[in-house]
C-alpha cells in the first residue's frame, strides 16, 4: 500500500482543519455569496437594494447569506438610528480580498464555457449510448 500524505490522512479522518477549509470553500463558492460579494464590491448597499439587484434570491436566502458572510467576517452590517430604520451592508477588508479570486474564477468560467458545455454533451451522449 502506498504511503498516505498528511493531507490525505487528514481528509480521511475528517480533521478539524479539513472541515474548516471545506466550510470556507462552501461559503465562498455558494452562488448567492458570489452574487452578494459581486454587488457589494461596488460599494455598500441596503438589503432591498441587494434584493432588487440579485435576480431570483428570496428574502430568506438573502438574509441567511448575509448573516453567514457577517459571521465569517466578509460583510459588515451598519444600522442607522433613523426613521425609517436604515441598515447598510458592505464588504470588509477580508471580503474585498475575495473579489480578486472570484473575478479570476469568473474569467476562467467565461473562457472555458464552450469547452465545458461540449464535455457535458459528449458525456451525455456516451451515457445514453450505454443505456
Amino acid at each position: 500500500m502506498p504511503p498516505v500524505s498528511a493531507a490525505e490522512a487528514a481528509a480521511r479522518e475528517g480533521s478539524g482543519e479539513c472541515r474548516s477549509l471545506a466550510q470556507i470553500i462552501d461559503r465562498i463558492g455558494d452562488k448567492w455569496t458570489v452574487m452578494v460579494v459581486g454587488h457589494l464590491s461596488r460599494g455598500s448597499l441596503r438589503f432591498n437594494e441587494l434584493m432588487r439587484a440579485i435576480p431570483g434570491v428570496s428574502h430568506r436566502m438573502l438574509t441567511l447569506t448575509l448573516r453567514g458572510l457577517q459571521r465569517d467576517g466578509l460583510v459588515s452590517r451598519t444600522a442607522f438610528a433613523t426613521v425609517p430604520p436604515r441598515v447598510d451592508y458592505a464588504l470588509t477588508e477580508l471580503g474585498l480580498s475575495l473579489t480578486g479570486p472570484l473575478t479570476m474564477l469568473a474569467g476562467w468560467a467565461s473562457d472555458n464555457k464552450l469547452a465545458v458545455e461540449a464535455a457535458r454533451v459528449a458525456y451525455d451522449v456516451a451515457l445514453a449510448e450505454d443505456i
